[in-house]
């Protein structure tokens, strides 16, 4: 066969495949630039956690693996899911700005938050109902935030109490609080968790409705499994370990309308520990936080699960750093996917980094090793691109290395 009808048929195969059916190829017969030699292939999907290149190569076995109504859950977002895909697009906003002729040999990724030292400012967010996902459930977290020492923050409606969640950390967790909507309930929670140990409490401020999820809904549509017992109902809140023995009265979810700036100013009096808020999406909510004598904030919209058409949080993030001035630690989550991100926002000045999907990812392919080897890849990534910034430690990066575009 001649060189010109090897071309030709060669032009016919890329011209039919997806990867080129929108792109100026199929229109024009011109070479993208850069080419994907090596796109993800669905169908091909990793058989062990050691094989992933990256965070995103498990989620599709999360997807096999997984009741689609549970992974409904996991992965939905809010009506048209703008908000999850700003979190991702933030990022292309900012670019890096590395400095050359630093000594990067040794790479010091340690954080303090609260007088408490982490190996890596990678902090492992709350997260619900783990184990929908697998039988170890949060569990299976914990121990995988021991064995990396990153901070851990169990979920009010965790399937693991708090106590069995310290126990298999090996140390203390921050519990994230879902108030209610009766004071005396989110009261109870927090005595609980500081009884147990916890040196923080993380009070979440964006569920004041029903989510829409319409992905979540449209894949519980195909499971075909009876799924009334488990979810959803009067009865949600008291299946939950961490409520166990706390009177609930009329509580039925975690959706709260009631919480206002009066109510933190009487949480701030009862909570003995330290009092994080999080939620936060303008400075002008976390000025009026560092005033009101909070110890700290995540700047959160949820992962995009509670409100579309949001702003993404790498996107806020510089305006509210600056708003509270170095008042207090500023953590930040929604989207991050890549060592990069994390170094985008901790230059920027937030403290630490809080990862929610992706070890549920890891979780629901893997268990326990999915979860280590998805927490493993982000330290990695996050080193290599402090050594490329010219950062040998968290303390030398600074917003000087990133530039908004």
């Amino acid at each position: 066969m001649s060189y010109a009808a090897d071309r030709r048929n060669f032009l016919k195969f890329l011209a039919a495949s997806p990867l080129f059916a929108t792109s100026a190829l199929a229109e024009g017969l011109r070479w993208p630039d850069p080419m994907d030699w090596a796109p993800h292939d669905p169908g091909k999907l990793i058989s062990d956690p050691t094989q992933a290149l990256s965070v995103f190569e498990f989620e599709p076995v999360m997807k096999v693996n997984v009741p689609p109504a549970h992974f409904g859950y996991m992965a939905t977002g809010v009506d048209d899911e703008l908000t999850l895909r700003a979190n991702r697009e933030g990022f292309q906003k900012f670019e890096l700005r590395p400095r050359r002729l630093v000594d990067v040999s040794q790479i010091d990724m340690s954080v303090e938050i609260f007088g408490t030292r982490f190996d890596s400012p990678i902090v492992i967010a709350p997260t619900g109902s783990n184990r929908a996902f697998h039988p170890d459930a949060e569990i299976a977290v914990a121990k995988a935030a021991r064995l990396g020492n990153h901070l851990q923050i169990l979920s009010t409606v965790a399937t693991t109490s708090i106590e069995d969640a310290m126990t298999a950390r090996g140390a203390p967790v921050w519990f994230q609080l879902y108030t209610t909507q009766y004071p005396e309930v989110g009261e109870a929670l927090v005595k609980r968790a500081e009884a147990a140990g916890a040196p923080a409490i993380a009070v979440t401020l964006d569920v004041r409705s029903q989510a829409k999820w319409e992905t979540y809904a449209r894949l519980r549509r195909t499971d075909t499994r009876q799924c009334g017992s488990c979810h959803g109902g009067s009865d949600y809140l008291s299946r939950k370990p961490n409520f166990s023995s706390i009177s609930l009265g009329a509580a039925g979810g975690t959706a709260v309308t009631n919480l206002t700036w009066d109510s933190i100013k009487r949480l701030r009096d009862k909570v003995k520990v330290k009092l994080v808020l999080k939620g936060i999406l303008t400075p002008e909510d976390a000025k009026q936080a560092a005033e009101a004598g909070i110890d700290g904030i995540v700047v959160s919209n949820h992962g995009g699960r509670t409100e579309d058409g949001v702003s993404a949080t790498i996107t806020m993030l510089p305006e509210i750093v600056e708003a509270v001035g170095g008042r207090m630690p500023v953590l930040v989550d929604s989207g991050f996917r890549r060592g990069s991100d994390i170094v985008k926002a901790l230059a920027i000045g937030a403290r630490a980094v809080c990862i929610g999907r992706p070890y549920l990812w890891g979780l629901g392919a893997f268990g326990q090793p999915g979860v280590e080897r998805v927490l493993g890849i982000l330290r990695n990534e996050t080193r290599t691109a402090m050594q490329q910034l010219g950062a040998p430690s968290l303390k030398d990066l600074t917003p000087a290395m990133v530039r908004r575009i």
